[in-house]
């Protein structure tokens, strides 16, 4: 009977770990999913230039201004019912996004977005809580899956849609999202036989005690110290993202599908520097330096490009890893600086949507500067002031030295009529 137990325990984190990473796939997948077939989508729906742009910045602004109510939602419903919530609002909005004409393409973006934003949320309130022992490399995981449903979608949309057209293509990644939901309640279910199965023997570990409510995270230092580095780590993201191609086709008189190149490689590298920040933690159990680092490694994108643009690879790929280790190491700090679960979900709404909030304005603000000034000089000093701005506020907020613990945390027991609520 032990053993049969003990078999249980071993599946059940690989399960819940495998319904996290297929969320995440779909976190990110839908936002870049529209871009390969921009020039059907105008055709077809007979769509000005900035409506096609809403489809891309809706998100964001989503993820900025709706983060407070999906705080409120995790709240209410709970965590795990919570993601579940966030794909069927995914699942939804892809959908409805690929029928109809312009307002049902920004419907389901819009719902998309709020979609998103619940996952954001919730998924490193869910790593906090179901891997406690190996919340850095669970995170590190999560954010290379952002970064692959990206590159997948990017990669396939355009040769779905010659096949099918852009409305199936679109609506073909729903499927994704699919088998992300049927996994998770999988996992969830095995929760539930498990938890009630250790309950009725008596092995359930005790809920973990009541802690005295401590101060608002909108009065902590460290709240505010995430929020700016989030939000310099965001700026710089989708600035870079949005005009990076079109900056190497200027300076180095590339064609817009060779600097393209760069996306590839920006996208790539982030996988790597997603798993090098939890390996620089637990070698050297400094967050704060951890992220120092990986600030220095993003100032090399535009000193580089400004001082050597013709080497503009090496900026690009070390770029890529700053971007992948940049979210991973905000995120573990997220998961260390928060006193409990509660804490984690109000901090993690709080960093995340100031930081996208600030985001949402980085191409803007990027182009503008660059309209105002006829090059691109002065845009990549302003992307190096958010850099700095990263590495001030998020240097101190990130955590100090912390000595290896000898066994790790168990995770949080789940009682059935919790479970029932998510």
């Amino acid at each position: 009977m032990q053993r049969g137990r003990q078999g249980g325990a071993a599946v059940l984190p690989v399960l819940l770990l495998a319904g996290v990473l297929l969320v995440a796939l779909n976190l990110r997948g839908p936002l870049v999913a529209v871009a390969p077939v921009v020039d059907d989508l105008r055709r077809d729906l007979d769509a000005s230039g900035g409506t096609i742009g809403l489809l891309t910045s809706i998100p964001v602004l989503c993820f900025g201004l709706a983060a407070p109510l999906a705080s409120l939602l995790i709240a209410r419903t709970g965590v795990h019912r919570a993601v579940l919530v966030s794909m069927v609002g995914v699942l939804a909005g892809t959908v409805l996004r690929s029928l109809g004409g312009p307002t049902e393409a920004i419907a389901g973006t819009v719902v998309i977005g709020l979609g998103i934003t619940v996952g954001n949320v919730v998924v490193p309130v869910v790593i906090g809580r179901d891997f406690p022992g190996a919340t850095n490399v669970v995170t590190a995981a999560y954010t290379a899956a952002l970064n692959l449903g990206s590159a997948l979608t990017s990669a396939l949309t355009a040769a779905l849609a010659d096949l099918v057209g852009w409305r199936t293509a679109l609506a073909a990644w729903g499927l994704l999202v699919v088998a992300a939901t049927a996994v998770w309640t999988a996992g969830l279910r095995r929760q539930v036989a498990r938890t009630t199965a250790a309950a009725a023997a008596g092995d359930a570990p005790p809920p973990p005690p009541p802690r005295a409510a401590g101060p608002s995270v909108w009065r902590r230092p460290v709240a505010w110290g995430l929020t700016l580095a989030f939000a310099g780590q965001a700026f710089t993201y989708y600035s870079a993202t949005a005009w990076l191609p079109t900056l190497l086709a200027d300076e180095q008189g590339l064609s817009r599908s060779a600097a393209g190149v760069s996306s590839s490689l920006f996208q790539l590298l982030a996988v790597a520097g997603a798993f090098a920040v939890p390996a620089l933690v637990a070698w050297w159990r400094r967050p704060s330096l951890v992220l120092l680092a990986v600030t220095a490694l993003w100032a090399t994108f535009p000193i580089g490009l400004l001082v050597a643009p013709s080497l503009w690879p090496l900026w690009c790929c070390l770029a890529g890893l700053a971007q992948g280790g940049g979210i991973t190491i905000v995120f573990i700090a997220i998961v260390r600086r928060s006193r409990d679960l509660t804490e984690n979900r109000r901090l993690s709404a709080m960093v995340q949507g100031g930081g996208y909030m600030v985001a949402a304005a980085g191409p803007l603000i990027v182009g503008a500067v660059h309209d105002t000034t006829g090059g691109w000089t002065v845009p990549l000093l302003v992307i190096l002031g958010a850099v700095v701005v990263m590495a001030v506020a998020g240097t101190p907020s990130a955590g100090g030295r912390e000595e290896p613990r000898e066994d790790a945390p168990a995770p949080v027991p789940v009682r059935v009529e919790e479970v029932s609520r998510g």
